[in-house]
């Protein structure tokens, strides 16, 4: 380990200071390093000194030296840091005491400590703060902190370095007591926009070996002045915005910047009063952000783009400003709804109004461009309209009726025309044209039936309901109110206004008279109900009246025949056989075949077991033969009932004489006439009866001889019905037949009863000869009365 010991002994020197003895050693030395040998330099045995205290006194707080007394050397135990022990004194001496006994003697040691370059120089302050107005002039000055070297002599600090700057120098100066100081010179005008802060580095180096140094930081910060105006990025921006776009909505921010700072660089945004009054109705901005937002409605329709001028303001003393244009381009959106303009629209119509006809002009428009403004129109749902584009007239329409209308069909169009755009997604309006038809008489009256039957139970009141014969027509108005009426016609001389009536404002048929079932049974006429329109429409329906019979005649009994409803006498021969027919009761009732069946049976009867009634056909027969015992007259009362409801019934009384022999009794016969009265109700009915029937069977050859002759015509009027009133079938032929026999009676009587025929025989007083008469049924006998009979004579 180096180390330098330099020792001087100055007895020569300085007599008087024999007693202190000086050394001199360099600072930093290692622990263990031999300063002197004290031994040797004192003159000191050092084989004795092993035997003798040695003491060191320094005069430090720190234990530097020690002394070994085997060698006699002083050396060091703690390394010496001169800055230490003799801060900033340029010389350094330790100071110590040598005390030895036995004996006492005491020796001053004075060690001189000499500098090393151990210390690199130092700021107080690694960090220096300057703030320099950019408006500086060059050559302005300011002063540096000084650095520090604890070293002396060459190592302390010999000069000041700056890093390199175009801006900044330093210049060194020197104290009246060496101190160095150093100025930061400006050398150049500074611009603060463009270099804000100066980072510079000052090192202090001294002039020891090895060289050390020590570095301070200095930071030059340049002090703004509002020498830069704000910028914006550029001079014109232009924005897309979608119109009605939601309020605050953010249309873009703008970024105006100043180089300055503080308050030199705060902008403050405004619009120019090149802006007009409805863009800052439309827009909103902030002053301090320079966000521009939507403040009102933005409309393609109303406004396509919009200007902007905008300045950017610093808060500067003296304030500069900087401007810019936005404009804002609108972009159209599907936001309005396609519009629908209806002109010289007919709202009312005829309903025969031609197919072709315009009924309005339609316009349709849409105020967005593009695909949004392509507009098309259409009906909503078919109906006997179609639009027809007009070739000259973009976007217009005419509304054309295409069908026949009908208003009995569909008496009111609801219209519902929809304009559609062509947008994403579409928009569409729609509107309603109400048409109402005016009626028109182009319907007949319906009515529901083409043929009524109309049942009329006879002996009816006059004036008695028949029924309601009730037209409809769908038609409005007079179209459709209806007058009824009977069309003429005669039937046997009689019209059938004569019989029957009906309401001409409601149609009820009345019955003028009261029907006899057993004069007329039916009759068929036309009834016509004709509309008030202009010209009037009919229609016609065919009423059958049928006449409903009642059982109001009672059955009349015509066989055998009685004088004025005298008692019937009759003579039979007392050895008539078992089953022989006796008496024939025939009963006849003008009423309908159910109420007109009859049914016979014994009222009164002597011998119940000698007789039988055939309830059917009215036969008296012969149970048994007559006995002697049996009384000679017989008296038997037969009723006749019908099958009416209550039943009718009308009784004759035959009271029969039992003779010995047939044979005499027929010679007893003579063959005179029937005296009847010519003038009685029965005759005169039949009389009646037939003159109408051959007068209606002559009227009818007649009309059938002239409608053969004549060619037949088309006519509109219904087809030809049957008669009004159908007559009851007469027979007029009377047969009379000779009988001879009882035998060939019989057969005779049968025959012509099943014929239908009403058979009647009678006894002629003065002659051998009987007359049998035969009489058509159903002759509209109402009562029992004579009848008169066509004769045959037959000579004997």
């Amino acid at each position: 380990m180096p180390f330098w010991t330099t020792v001087f002994v100055l007895c020569a020197a300085w007599p008087s200071a024999l007693s202190v003895t000086r050394y001199s050693i360099a600072e930093e030395m290692d622990r263990g390093s031999v300063v002197a040998n004290l031994a040797a330099d004192l003159g000191l045995d050092p084989g004795g000194l092993a035997q003798r205290e040695v003491k060191l006194d320094i005069f430090t707080n720190k234990k530097y030296l020690d002394f070994n007394k085997k060698t006699g050397e002083l050396y060091i135990v703690e390394k010496i840091d001169r800055e230490y022990l003799c801060p900033a004194k340029p010389t350094c001496f330790l100071k110590l005491d040598v005390i030895i006994e036995s004996p006492l003697r005491i020796f001053n040691i004075e060690l001189g400590i000499t500098d090393i370059n151990d210390n690199a120089p130092h700021f107080r302050r690694d960090r220096v703060e300057l703030d320099v107005s950019e408006s500086a002039t060059p050559g302005e000055r300011f002063s540096l902190p000084n650095a520090v070297d604890p070293d002396v002599d060459i190592n302390t600090i010999k000069t000041y370095k700056l890093s390199v700057s175009e801006h900044f120098t330093i210049e060194i100066q020197t104290g009246s007591d060496g101190t160095q100081y150093v100025d930061l010179v400006l050398t150049k005008s500074l611009d603060r926009e463009e270099n804000a802060v100066h980072n510079l580095i000052l090192t202090a180096v001294d002039g020891g070996v090895p060289v050390r140094s020590g570095t301070a930081n200095i930071i030059v910060r340049v002090q703004d002045t509002n020498d830069n105006p704000p910028r914006f990025d550029k001079q014109i921006y232009t924005i897309n915005m979608t119109e009605n776009s939601p309020t605050g909505a953010l249309v873009m921010k703008l970024n105006a910047t100043d180089l300055d700072e503080g308050l030199n660089s705060e902008i403050v945004y405004s619009f120019t009063l090149y802006t007009s009054e409805k863009t800052q109705d439309a827009f909103a901005l902030n002053p301090n952000t320079g966000e521009i937002t939507v403040k009102g409605t933005i409309d393609y329709e109303d406004m396509k783009f919009y200007e902007m001028h905008i300045e950017a303001r610093d808060k500067g003393a003296h304030p500069l400003l900087g401007q810019c244009k936005v404009v804002v381009h609108v972009t159209d959106m599907n936001d309005n709804y396609p519009e629908i303009t209806i002109q010289s629209v007919k709202n009312t119509l005829d309903e025969n109004i031609p197919v072709g006809i315009v009924i309005a002009l339609v316009g349709i428009s849409d105020r967005d461009t593009g695909d949004n403004g392509k507009v098309s129109l259409s009906i909503h749902q078919p109906m006997p309209f179609i639009l027809n584009e007009s070739s000259d007239r973009p976007m217009h329409y005419k509304l054309i009726v295409s069908e026949p209308l009908d208003r009995e069909t569909v008496p009111e169009y609801e219209i519902m025309l929809i304009v559609t755009d062509a947008g994403k997604p579409p928009l569409s309006d729609n509107e309603t044209i109400t048409v109402h038809l005016l009626d028109v008489n182009d319907n007949a009256p319906q009515f529901p039936q083409s043929f009524y039957t109309i049942r009329v139970m006879e002996n009816n009141a006059p004036g008695a309901l028949l029924s309601s014969l009730t037209a409809f027509d769908p038609d409005l108005h007079e179209n459709q109110y209806l007058v009824y009426f009977i069309l003429e016609k005669e039937i046997a001389n009689t019209s059938m206004s004569m019989l029957f009536s009906i309401n001409p404002e409601n149609g009820n048929l009345y019955a003028l008279k009261t029907f006899d079932y057993e004069i007329e049974k039916e009759f068929l006429f036309h009834i016509e109900a004709r509309d008030s329109g202009s010209p009037p429409l009919s229609s016609n329906v065919t009423v059958h009246i049928i006449i409903v019979d009642q059982n109001d005649n009672a059955p009349v009994i015509v066989s055998p025949w009685r004088a004025h409803g005298s008692v019937v006498e009759e003579k039979i021969p007392r050895s008539t056989d078992k089953g022989s027919l006796v008496a024939k009761v025939i009963a006849l009732d003008t009423d309908s075949v159910h109420n007109s069946r009859i049914t016979y049976q014994f009222l009164q009867v002597t011998d119940a077991t000698l007789f039988s009634l055939d309830q059917y056909n009215g036969e008296i027969r012969t149970m048994r033969m007559f006995s002697y015992r049996d009384p000679r007259h017989q008296r038997l009362v037969v009723v006749a009932k019908d099958n009416g409801d209550p039943a009718l019934s009308a009784t004759v009384t035959i009271k029969l004489s039992t003779v010995e022999t047939a044979v005499k009794a027929y010679s007893d016969m003579t063959e005179v006439p029937l005296e009847y009265d010519i003038f009685s109700d029965l005759n005169l009915y039949l009389v009646i009866g037939l003159g109408s029937v051959s007068f209606l069977l002559l009227i009818t050859i007649l009309v059938t001889i002239v409608l053969k002759c004549q060619k037949p015509k088309p006519s509109k009027a219904a087809p030809p019905s049957r008669n009004s009133v159908i007559s009851e079938r007469n027979s007029t032929v009377a047969d009379s037949t000779l009988v001879s026999n009882d035998a060939y009676w019989y057969s005779l009587f049968l025959a012509e009863t099943r014929k239908g025929k009403l058979v009647v025989r009678q006894p002629v007083p003065k002659g051998s000869r009987y007359i049998v008469s035969s009489i058509p049924r159903g002759t509209g006998l109402t009562e029992t009365s004579d009848s008169a009979a066509s004769t045959l004579q037959y000579p004997k």
